[in-house]
């Protein structure tokens, strides 16, 4: 049984040692270029893939209303009550200057111990984008609540990697209808994008 328990020690060193000599020359800083010459320089990064257009993305985010205001009352989350939305969508890219948007999202409630699902906000809009990872959104909008407007929303892309790119928005939705005051509000928002 001891001599079993080695053999295995001794397999388990083997595989870890020739992950080790092997693994290296898979990474992009020891690739060799493939013209012939055994310099041991490193190869350039590959360069990226040209994106086919059109191409269709989702994403998921949370957004929290920080103000509202309206010409009677300023209203602020986390004072009286809490409202947090959930926006999901999908965004179909054109090229790399335009696409456009379609989100829906959903917002919960919370005040006097008690939460609920308030409102569901479905906002589509062109998508202009720019250099930097930067995009502008002016979203039309359509509340459960009967309330309606637009949401000219600025994106900017924080962190990208291979799979998801993370991105960080402001929004300023302006709301009219369902017999109240015309109001104008400030959000900030906080997700994800598949790539």
């Amino acid at each position: 049984m001891k001599k079993n328990g080695t053999l295995f020690k001794q397999f388990i060193f083997a595989a870890i040692l020739l992950t080790g000599l092997l693994g290296p020359q898979y990474s992009y800083g020891q690739l060799k270029t493939d013209d012939g010459d055994d310099n041991d320089q490193p190869a350039q990064a590959p360069k990226p893939v040209p994106v086919k257009y059109p191409k269709v993305v989702g994403y998921l985010s949370f957004i929290i209303p920080v103000v509202t205001m309206d010409k009677n009352t300023t209203t602020t989350n986390f004072t009286t009550a809490t409202s947090i939305g959930f926006p999901v969508g999908v965004n179909i890219l054109y090229s790399d200057r335009f696409g456009f948007s379609y989100e829906f999202t959903p917002t919960i409630k919370s005040q006097n111990s008690m939460s609920k699902t308030s409102n569901l906000l479905f906002d589509p809009g062109p998508m202009f984008r720019f250099d930097h990872g930067f995009t502008f959104i002016p979203r039309l909008a359509f509340e459960t609540s009967g309330r309606y407007g637009v949401t000219p929303v600025f994106n900017q892309i924080i962190k990208r990697t291979k799979f998801v790119n993370y991105f960080v928005a402001a929004s300023v939705p302006v709301r009219f209808g369902n017999q109240e005051a015309a109001s104008i509000g400030g959000n900030i928002q906080f997700g994800f994008i598949f790539n």
